[in-house]
Formats: structure tokens, C-alpha cells, sequence
């Protein structure tokens, strides 16, 4: 289901090209998104432990792949949508993440080493989800292709009481936008 909604975002965006990898971290478990452990409901949003659903190192497996791509390609960009405001409370989401994994792409990269080092960059990082969801709108996101739910049911709908999907039901009712998900 996650792939069919990947090929329909990549098609809407008009990618030039879409690369699809099977990458299964639940090889190392760790989290109830990829383990047998069952995703939190209702938690407290304001809670500051590091909720079961992180996935550990996600985001540097992620950003790696991506390192790798970007530097065979030549490019000299990468962009990931991690978000440190309106957040679960993933250490991979902070800006000081992002700022460290820079400097290992300097450092790991022989782009970086002979001075075309790669940017990463995060434009969400600072923003609510109200920000996020208002500036999709300007940018005529199609927020119907998207789900934010740990905990999707069979159809792909979205449970409504997990983290993310209470996280992105507050930002969309911030932002005074209707979530095309929850019309499903």
C-alpha cells in the first residue's frame, strides 16, 4: 500500500525518476513499526519520552540512500521531511541531526572530499503542522494521495488515534483545512 502511495505522489510531482528499494528494518525490530509491538493510541502528545514507534536510525538509514544516490548522480541537494515542533519526540527529527549528518557527508562523501560536499536540507524542521499544512495548500499539494497513520486499517484508512494521525488532524484543523484523508 505504502509503495502504491509513493508511485502516486512521484506521478503527481512529475518525478523524473522514482527508485524503489526494499529496505525492511524489521530485520533489527526495535519499534512497533517494525516489530511485533502494538502502536501507542491516544498518548499523551505532550509526553517527552521517545515514543515505541521510533524507528531506530530511520532517518540515517534513509539519508544514507540518499547520500549515496545524490552523490552518483551529482547532485549536490537532499531533502527530507523530518519535523522537530509539532513531533513524536524522534532524536532523528532535530535539527542537530541534521546538522551532524552534514558534516558526516563531508566527511564520508568524495564529493565532500574534493569540495562539492552535499546540502541537507529540511525545510519543515522549524515549522508547525499548521505552517506545513497551509504551505502544501499554496503549493497545491493533492493531500488526498497522502496518510500520515501508523496504524492504517485494511483499506489504508487512517486509525485517527495514533501520534501521527492526531498530530496531523490538529495541524490541518489549525490551519482551517479539511483533511482529505479523513474523508475516506
Amino acid at each position: 500500500m505504502e509503495i502504491d502511495a509513493a508511485r502516486a505522489v512521484a506521478r503527481s510531482l512529475g518525478a523524473t525518476r522514482h527508485v524503489e528499494m526494499r529496505v525492511d528494518l524489521s530485520a533489527f525490530g526495535g519499534s512497533a513499526l517494525t516489530d511485533g509491538i502494538d502502536v501507542p493510541k491516544d498518548r499523551d502528545l505532550a509526553a517527552a519520552d521517545i515514543p515505541s514507534t521510533y524507528v531506530p536510525a530511520r532517518n540515517t538509514v534513509f539519508l544514507s540512500l540518499a547520500m549515496a544516490w545524490a552523490e552518483a548522480i551529482g547532485a549536490r541537494d537532499v531533502y527530507i521531511g523530518v519535523n522537530a515542533l509539532d513531533y513524536s519526540g524522534y532524536p532523528d527529527c532535530r535539527p542537530e541531526f541534521i546538522a551532524a549528518f552534514e558534516r558526516l557527508a563531508a566527511l564520508a562523501t568524495k564529493a565532500g572530499v574534493e569540495g562539492a560536499a552535499l546540502r541537507i536540507h529540511a525545510p519543515l524542521i522549524r515549522m508547525t503542522k499548521a505552517e506545513i499544512v497551509r504551505r502544501g495548500v499554496e503549493l497545491h499539494v493533492d493531500y488526498a494521495l497522502t496518510h500520515s497513520c501508523y496504524d492504517p486499517g485494511v483499506a489504508g484508512s487512517a486509525c485517527g488515534h495514533c501520534d501521527s494521525c492526531r498530530l496531523r488532524a490538529k495541524g490541518f484543523a489549525e490551519a482551517g483545512v479539511v483533511d482529505p484523508a479523513l474523508e475516506r
